[in-house]
């Protein structure tokens, strides 16, 4: 299971639209590992004033890994995450996760190229 769901925010959802605050807190205590990863990012930017703000720590297990997959893996989560954080989400890899500024085009238009893919490759993340 991507989250874990309480039951009054299941039935919310089956009688229609769910709040993106509501949504961000099921993602955030569901997925605590790769939240604090992005609230961490977020800080970085805000604070550093720099177009991106780039994770490059190795998730400490296996269920940390999964956390992250299923982050960036969902459209739904992500477009939440990005909203709330009011940032870009870009992947390459379970340690390579960038936020960037929704002006810094050309820098996050670097990171997704095939070229910056190919570059962040490594044998010890052969099974990341």
């Amino acid at each position: 299971m991507s989250l874990t769901v309480p039951a009054a925010l299941l039935e919310k959802a089956q009688q229609g639209t769910v709040a993106d605050e509501e949504f961000v807190a099921c993602i955030r205590e569901s997925l605590p590992y790769a939240w604090s990863m992005v609230e961490r990012l977020a800080k970085e930017l805000e604070a550093s004033g720099a177009p991106s703000a780039q994770n490059v720590e190795v998730p400490p297990d296996e269920r940390s890994w999964g956390e992250v997959f299923r982050l960036v893996g969902s459209d739904s989560m992500r477009g939440a995450v990005q909203r709330h954080f009011g940032v870009r989400l870009a992947f390459q890899n379970c340690c390579r996760v960038g936020l960037f500024r929704p002006d810094a085009t050309a820098e996050y238009e670097e990171f997704v190229s095939p070229r910056a893919q190919l570059l962040n490759q490594k044998p010890e993340l052969l099974n990341c």
